[in-house]
């Protein structure tokens, strides 16, 4: 019999490339998802399988799966600024009340559990790259608070459940990555420069641009998420690209790659925008022996590649 995984918000963006990922290696795929922020042309190309099943649901509330369980990963969460600020209060009942339901449902049924968790539980970081031994510069009430202390109560009950149920699990820190499949409104820097260059508008840059971030193919995250998955190792790995870019400067290449005649304006700096997001990527590469392996410039050609279609 194929192994049985569980993946809470597979239709989204990374959600939707892992249920492709495990299907391709044989896997029977439960895919679950509300679609407050997935969509089902994400996987629509997935429901002709057989391994493949779709479930549109609310893990905030009690979630049952019929029959064995190997692996529960909890990857539902609005993401994206744009998204939890729209939905404050559904992102943090998915981080609380949906990690309760998930790791409940790992529990139940012996499964290893696995979160996905983000860099932003490193708030706006006060030492640069960020190592997972760093605990965070986090605004507890700020506009942010709800996605940030949402994800790092996720990793405490994760944790918790770890240490006094056993239950076996993973955590991943995710920083910024990119892809096809991002949504058009998503509101990253990604979609956000990529559609307003192929548009020919002026690409919006927030402060003076010199905020930092790192940028990883989906594909290579993919990669970094299985082989996690497949460890011994039950603390948080950050995976992430650590070649770090100065906003300023990624926009001005976006222009160049897409032969875009954008120009660039800004905009005051949102509250609590992190001034800088690089990972430290040692624990991942002594314990996974993964790093990216697609280059920025041959990321960003799909990328662009995808979101022509999409324009």
């Amino acid at each position: 019999m194929n192994k049985r995984i569980v993946i809470t918000g597979g239709a989204g963006f990374i959600g939707s490339h892992l249920c492709e990922y495990f299907l391709a290696k044989s896997y029977d795929v439960f895919c679950v998802d509300n679609l407050i922020t997935g969509s089902l042309d994400n996987i629509s190309h997935l429901f002709g399988s057989k391994e493949f099943v779709f479930m549109n649901h609310d893990i905030a509330n009690y979630i049952h799966i019929p029959g064995t369980v190997d692996y529960v990963l909890n990857f539902a969460s609005p993401a994206s600024p744009i998204d939890y600020l729209e939905h404050p209060i559904q992102t943090l009942k998915v981080g609380a009340l949906g990690t309760h339901k998930t790791i409940g449902l790992a529990k139940d049924k012996g499964a290893r559990y696995f979160l996905a968790s983000t860099s932003e539980v490193y708030g706006d970081p006060l030492v640069n790259p960020q190592p997972e031994t760093y605990w965070g510069n986090v605004n507890s009430v700020g506009p942010r608070s709800v996605y940030d202390e949402a994800k790092r109560f996720a990793e405490a009950m994760t944790m918790g459940y770890h240490r006094y149920h056993k239950v076996d699990v993973r955590i991943v820190r995710i920083f910024n990555t990119y892809g096809p499949r991002m949504r058009l409104n998503d509101g990253r820097v990604v979609p956000n420069f990529v559609m307003q260059a192929l548009r020919n508008e002026p690409l919006t840059v927030y402060g003076d641009g010199s905020q930092t971030r790192s940028f990883c193919y989906v594909s290579d995250l993919v990669e970094g998420i299985y082989r996690l998955l497949m460890s011994d190792y039950a603390g948080p790995v950050n995976l992430g690209n650590p070649e770090e870019w100065k906003i300023i400067d990624f926009a001005k290449h976006i222009i160049s790659l897409s032969g875009s005649k954008s120009t660039i304006t800004y905009r005051p700096l949102p509250q609590d925008d992190p001034k800088q997001r690089r990972p430290d990527i040692t624990l991942a590469k002594t314990l996974l022996g993964w790093q990216p392996q697609v280059k920025l410039d041959e990321g960003l050609k799909a990328t662009l590649d995808f979101f022509m279609k999409k324009k």
